[in-house]
């Protein structure tokens, strides 16, 4: 009986897994990082149907089918990712832009957007009633992470679905994580974001204040590298201009995660915490003063502009 019992799930796996290797997978949100987990898709072999607002972003995934609309883009697929700005449109595209009522039924949506985990849920609790599968998938690693294929993935949702988009998830990245169910990939995501926040902020501000007193940068950069204050925003993504390459710092706070985006972020771990009654201070002061910067006109810069905004330089 065993024997059996495992033969017929064996079958069942590899139906499954021949299914996916024959599988389009669609693509909505061609932004800085869609382009490149796109991208990535084509390059590992998948056919891929792509869907931006912007024509002229679609068509810099190459080797993709270019389509008209996020239905086109559903038609037909088993897979659809979607990589869009908040939950409001992300809510819209799958329920209003004809995705869910386009998919085969038992496909799945996985959204790898950061949005509400309230929105999360919601949207899964829909698709379920609509007989689609649904996970929540943010990413972390941003713009660099998106274009050497090192993402990490932060998952909510059903197990066995999971595991079914695992292996296209790593085709884009590195790491997945199965965070819970529904909605606790962007828990995930949320609670890392606020730290890194918090972090750019205190390297920011002991950045220049030992620079402000006197000290070399490059010095202090060493020190603080193999010190108690070491922490990812200052050993790899430090704000201070020219004492790393390739960050936003030394290009003029260019590219990367703008302010925007974080203040976004901040603002829904914010929501997430009135929900879960947890207290934020930190995350709240953080979100204030990013917002000051949005005032100010550093909005559409790298978030590590802090350092710029504390210095006073222009």
């Amino acid at each position: 009986m065993f024997k059996s019992t495992l033969r017929l799930v064996q079958c069942s796996f590899k139906n499954e897994l021949a299914a996916r290797n024959s599988s389009t997978i669609g693509f909505i949100g061609i932004g800085n990082m869609g382009t490149h987990m796109a991208g990535h898709l084509v390059k590992k072999g998948e056919k891929v149907k792509v869907f931006d607002i912007s024509q002229e972003a679609a068509k810099t995934v190459k080797g993709a089918q270019v389509c008209s609309s996020p239905e086109e883009v559903a038609q037909n697929s088993d897979i659809v990712f979607t990589m869009l700005p908040n939950g409001d449109i992300v809510k819209k595209t799958l329920l209003e832009d004809g995705v869910l009522k386009s998919l085969p039924k038992k496909s799945l949506l996985v959204d790898s957007s950061t949005i509400e985990p309230s929105v999360s849920q919601e949207l899964f609790n829909i698709s379920q009633e609509n007989d689609v599968r649904f996970i929540d998938a943010p990413v972390s690693g941003g713009v660099t992470g998106a274009e050497a294929g090192t993402l990490a993935f932060m998952v909510g949702g059903n197990q066995e679905d999971v595991e079914y988009v695992k292996p296209i998830l790593l085709h884009m990245g590195a790491r997945v994580f199965h965070c819970g169910k529904a909605g606790a990939g962007q828990i995930a995501k949320l609670s890392n974001n606020l730290i890194l926040g918090v972090c750019m902020m205190g390297v920011s501000e002991g950045m220049n204040l030992g620079i402000k007193a006197g000290l070399d940068p490059k010095v202090l950069h060493e020190i603080v590298n193999v010190s108690t204050g070491r922490c990812w925003s200052s050993e790899t993504y430090s704000p201070v201009p020219n004492l790393l390459p390739n960050v936003p710092s030394s290009n003029d706070y260019k590219g990367g995660f703008n302010i925007r985006l974080m203040s976004k972020d901040l603002a829904l771990a914010e929501r997430t915490a009135v929900n879960s009654e947890t207290s934020v201070p930190l995350a709240a002061t953080a979100h204030q003063i990013y917002r000051a910067l949005i005032s100010n006109g550093y909005g559409d810069k790298d978030f590590s502009v802090i350092y710029k905004f504390l210095s006073g330089k222009k």
